[in-house]
């Protein structure tokens, strides 16, 4: 599989986590500070690694911020991404299972070394199945409602 990993400032972390995916046989696509080691607007950022998810160039993401809130905000900006911000292995599970996320968005400021192999072994080893299939598609759904009614 080919992961988007993107992060608007580079952090120690982002290794760890790149070697994580790199161990289970993924290859990793860098944008941003991950790509070249200098800092980037997030907005942006998540823009070009969500729109490498969409196209088919990458097929999953893993996006980083400070918080990890406004990547996540960015890249949903972007039809047919659905980026879920997880601090837990639970919620990164589920965002899986029930939300189909294509995207796990991540803190820079708060994730540990330990704490991202955990979430990422939820993340990854988690199938989408049927379970959230309808949500998905009702999500689909309102998504081009509104984007036929954009001003």
């Amino acid at each position: 599989m080919r992961v988007a990993l993107c992060s608007d400032e580079p952090y120690p972390v982002h290794a760890i986590v790149r070697v994580l995916l790199e161990e289970r046989g993924h290859e990793v696509v860098p944008f941003g500070a991950i790509a070249d080691g200098k800092e980037a607007p997030w907005a942006e950022v998540a823009e070009q690694a969500a729109l490498a998810v969409v196209s088919g160039a990458c097929d999953e993401g893993v996006f980083f911020c400070w918080t990890g809130t406004g990547i996540s905000m960015a890249a949903n900006k972007v039809r047919g991404i659905r980026a879920a911000l997880c601090g837990d292995p639970g919620t990164a599970a589920a965002a899986r299972v029930w939300n189909h996320a294509n995207v796990i968005c991540l803190s820079n400021r708060l994730l540990s070394g330990d704490m991202a192999r955990e979430i990422l072994a939820a993340w990854l080893d988690t199938e989408p199945g049927d379970r959230g299939a309808e949500g998905v598609e009702r999500l689909r759904r309102v998504e081009a409602r509104l984007l036929s009614s954009a001003p």
